[in-house]
């Protein structure tokens, strides 16, 4: 018998004739997250096997897996030559170890060219082990179910089961341009694009010396924790200083943060539309805040054409902290470390801002030549898995 890990496909079953473009993806990304384990992949239309695994390297390998984003579930196989001796012998052995006080055969036949039935081969199983172990069958709740399958080459004996993300594989829905910040939110969003097979990168916006080294490097360290599920992530850094300098000097405070937020998505649109990124991403939730309410948001968006995905429109704060902690962003993110967003204090903030009082204050300022040098000196970093110190904080 040979140890093996059997992945479920989950949602791609979906999937019409593009379905082999998705599940050649997924291999590629498992390649990339396992490819250290020098481990053979081996892809069927209906699930994807990895074979030669070494007994001390099966837990992290499992782990990594329950990261890929396209993976249903992971499942521990054996898998035995075409000949139901070996297999029941093993069953009964196995039996005898655990003493469950009961269990269940169920097969599932692949190749129906195999000699006997499911229901048979379930009865031939089940009575070698009832003559030999003292131990009942319950058909509804076992304590032990054996499942078998069988195909043209092999019985799998399928043992412990784990719940992997979901989702789509990552990459295959394109490429993404997200908008971190140091707060709770952008991170979840980050996570649920990648669920859905968003290739993202990440655009921060630093207003130094306001903002210090520890703000960057927070960002760093909720990229890193991103990589768990995406292994390299593009960071981009824009210089921010002297557009928030000219806002707060030309608007009132009140719509400071409108104002800001249009900048951001003016550079963002450029830097996305540059690299080939097809979506922008942030983490707005709908009435969290001033710039969230659905006045803000259309005033914001009024400056770019370029589609915005909110993954968490509708998620309320404890929703989207529980998914920060599942995550483990949340403890990075609640730092007090300033971002620029909340360096300078703002009163009696809008909430219902007029499109023309905004383009009239940015009328008292040469915010596009602002933009163009904010664009010029932006920088760039691939943040990677198992190339960063663990403890960024």
């Amino acid at each position: 018998m040979a140890k093996m890990i059997m992945i479920h496909f989950g949602e791609l079953y979906t999937k019409g004739k593009n379905r082999r473009d998705f599940i050649r993806q997924l291999q590629n990304n498992i390649n990339e997250v396992v490819g250290s384990f020098k481990v053979n992949i081996e892809t069927k239309h209906d699930h994807i096997y990895l074979k030669n695994i070494k007994d001390n390297d099966m837990v992290e390998i499992v782990k990594r897996l329950q990261n890929v984003s396209g993976i249903h579930a992971i499942s521990e196989v054996l898998a035995f030559p075409l000949d139901l001796e070996q297999v029941k012998n093993y069953l009964l052995e196995l039996v005898l170890e655990l003493r469950p006080k009961t269990f269940k055969v169920i097969t599932k036949r692949k190749d129906k060219l195999f000699p006997m039935r499911s229901d048979e081969i379930n009865r031939y199983v089940a009575s070698h082990i009832l003559k030999n172990a003292e131990i009942k069958v319950d058909v509804h709740a076992p304590e032990l179910p054996m499942r078998l399958e069988i195909d043209a080459t092999r019985i799998l004996v399928v043992g412990k089961r784990y719940p992997g993300l979901g989702g789509y594989p990552l990459g295959s829905a394109g490429k993404g341009l997200v908008l971190l910040s140091g707060g709770i939110d952008s991170p979840v969003a980050a996570y649920l694009m990648i669920r859905r097979g968003i290739k993202i990168a990440a655009i921060h916006f630093a207003a130094p010396p306001y903002t210090s080294d520890e703000v960057l490097k927070k960002i760093e360290a909720l990229a890193a924790k991103l990589n768990n599920y995406q292994p390299t992530i593009r960071l981009y850094i824009v210089p921010f200083t002297k557009l928030q300098l000219a806002i707060y000097e030309n608007a009132p405070s009140g719509y400071a943060i409108t104002l800001i937020r249009r900048m951001m998505l003016r550079i963002s649109t450029v830097i996305a539309k540059r690299h080939g990124y097809k979506v922008l991403v942030t983490g707005d939730s709908l009435g969290q805040v001033s710039s969230q309410t659905l006045e803000s948001l259309v005033v914001i968006n009024e400056v770019t054409n370029y589609p915005i995905i909110r993954p968490l429109a509708t998620f309320d704060k404890n929703e989207i902290i529980k998914i920060a902690k599942e995550i483990e962003t949340y403890p990075i993110s609640i730092l007090p470390y300033e971002d620029c967003c909340t360096i300078f204090p703002v009163t009696n903030a809008v909430t219902s801002p007029k499109l023309d009082d905004v383009l009239a204050y940015e009328h008292s300022f040469d915010y596009e030549s602002l933009i163009s040098e904010a664009i010029g000196d932006t920088t760039k970093k691939d943040i990677k898995l198992d190339s960063h110190d663990d403890d960024l904080f």
